[in-house]
């Protein structure tokens, strides 16, 4: 396989993800938008994919405004990532837009208050989780990757945690719904690589969006990790610069990993 080269105009490097087109799920707030903005930045043509329509038409305007004039866009379609038929439709209108879709980002996820032991956690948390992550996650990538199939390859960029590669003890469902991703992660990258599409997981640690910042305040357990940090508590753009290069060509033969981006956490 040849490398490709970096096309130089107007005294200058081509943006990164110049003619990529990205879908990212969650993309509302914290890293989700952190990540819409930096593709944008770097010249993709973005798509919110986000259940709260709010937070998902004003991150829309954010990366829209953050592409300049690198090539880059954005626009929101408001996305239940655990439904079947909106998936379905906002695929489709990403297509329509930006004729094609090389990108995909499941983003969309979380842990909740609600988690805790196997013993004590509510059947409903464990439900939520593993829907709106594990089977989220699913769902979007068996619906985008046809897409990708026909747009020549791409990128495959999920959501996986520290907690997957580590013990996190009073974080059961989430633990699960996130390890579930990881071995996800590994084995369509073996699936999808004769179609030339990477299929990569970010593993990030305690990220400093307004959601951690309230589970902070109400967890002593998720606390106690984020002390263990060398380098301190990461920002969404920290995981946004990860995606980035998991998106873009210059990661063309990283395939199947689940990336830390954690401050050191899961070796201290």
């Amino acid at each position: 396989m040849a490398v490709k080269k970096i096309e130089v105009t107007g005294g200058g490097e081509m943006a990164r993800l110049a003619g990529k087109v990205a879908f990212i799920t969650g993309g509302g707030g914290g890293i989700g938008r952190a990540t819409a903005i930096r593709f944008a930045e770097e010249g993709a043509k973005v798509v919110v994919a986000e259940i709260d329509a709010a937070l998902g038409v004003e991150s829309a305007a954010l990366a829209k405004a953050a592409a300049g004039n690198s090539g880059g866009d954005a626009m929101f379609v408001e996305t239940d990532v655990t439904d079947r038929g909106s998936v379905a439709d906002a695929v489709a209108a990403t297509v329509d837009a930006f004729g094609g879709l090389t990108v995909l980002h499941n983003n969309a996820g979380g842990s909740t208050l609600q988690d805790g032991p196997v013993t004590e956690a509510p059947e409903e948390e464990f439900w939520r989780v593993i829907q709106v992550d594990l089977y989220g996650t699913f769902l979007c990538s068996k619906l985008a990757i046809p897409e990708i199939i026909k747009a020549g390859g791409g990128a495959v960029i999920n959501m996986a945690s520290n907690v997957a590669l580590m013990a996190l003890p009073g974080r059961d469902c989430y633990t699960a719904a996130k390890g579930g991703i990881a071995s996800m992660t590994r084995s369509m990258a073996v699936e999808y690589a004769p179609h030339n599409i990477r299929v990569n997981a970010i593993a990030p640690s305690v990220t400093l969006s307004d959601r951690v910042k309230r589970l902070l305040a109400g967890s002593t357990e998720i606390k106690a990790v984020g002390d263990q940090h060398l380098l301190g508590l990461g920002e969404p753009i920290d995981i946004a610069h990860m995606a980035v290069y998991l998106a873009a060509d210059e990661s063309r033969i990283t395939t199947g990993q689940v990336l830390s981006v954690d401050s050191g956490v899961t070796i201290y």
